[in-house]
């Protein structure tokens, strides 16, 4: 059965509870539901919660992996520290551009595909590193990028 963003918003509150702490995983699952966090469903948040909706965009606008913007369903998140950097990250960045037609901050046309620079994932000693939703690719080269892109433009 599929619910409405009112009901769906209800039963995350349901799970997690009404307090100030079930916030972030309710964000969490809205995410993984809907790919970003709309102004509907932070009104229906704040409404369970009961905070104010400017706490909940507070809240999801203050991490970067919570996406307040419609995006793509495969969410490239590609690290930008320093150690990135010198591992020739932005080769990383060229390919996916090639490859996909869109910059950072932008989403493909099909709605496939969404491209951000992120802080650190974790993984320096394996840069240049990104993410594809939550999972972790390392120790990139412009051809390995390619290849898992095409992996995921199959499915």
């Amino acid at each position: 059965m599929i619910l409405n963003n009112e009901e769906f918003i209800s039963q995350l509150a349901n799970k997690y509870g009404r307090k100030r702490e079930s916030l972030l995983p309710i964000l969490h699952e809205v995410v993984d539901q809907f790919y970003y966090v709309s102004e509907e469903s932070m009104v229906n948040i704040a409404k369970e919660l009961n905070i104010s909706a400017a706490d909940v965009y507070g809240t999801a606008s203050f991490y970067s992996f919570i996406d307040t913007n419609v995006q793509g369903k495969y969410v490239i998140r590609v690290c930008k520290t320093i150690i990135c950097d010198m591992k020739r990250k932005e080769d990383i960045v060229e390919a996916i551009t090639e490859l996909l037609g869109i910059k950072p901050g932008e989403t493909t046309n099909d709605g496939k595909f969404s491209l951000h620079y992120t802080n650190c994932v974790g993984a320096c000693h394996q840069g240049p590193a990104m993410l594809i939703n939550d999972e972790p690719y390392t120790e990139l080269t412009p051809e390995k990028v390619k290849n898992i892109l095409v992996s995921y433009m199959k499915q």
